[in-house]
């Protein structure tokens, strides 16, 4: 079954670089559309980032100029760069894909932007 893992989330301050991956399984990785999204407390789910099957990228007001979305297709891996934190980035990250009239989700991973 489809299934993807996210990773390399955790604690910074206000100002530095994170970088997170999502490892996809299950799924021919390169034809599908992969986006970001994020859940902070108490707030909806937001698209942060998302990248088409051929490359095109779109990115929310808020991270624009700030997180740069990329994928390697041979290592079925979505990877999402984070500079310049804010405490309000402060969420859980989902990696997702829609296929069919199915849609899947990670099980998230946790970034937190505090001094």
């Amino acid at each position: 079954q489809v299934q993807f893992v996210e990773s390399g989330g955790g604690l910074v301050q206000p100002g530095e670089s994170l970088r997170i991956s999502c490892a996809g399984s299950g799924i021919i990785f390169s034809i599908v559309a992969m986006g970001w999204y994020r859940q902070a407390p108490g707030k909806q789910r937001e698209l942060v980032a998302s990248i088409s099957s051929s490359g095109t990228i779109n990115y929310g007001d808020s991270v624009k100029d700030r997180f740069t979305i990329s994928r390697d297709n041979a290592k079925n891996t979505l990877y999402l760069q984070m500079n310049s934190l804010k405490p309000e980035d402060t969420a859980v990250y989902y990696c997702h894909t829609k296929f069919g009239f199915d849609n899947y989700w990670g099980q998230g991973t946790q970034v937190t932007v505090s001094s």
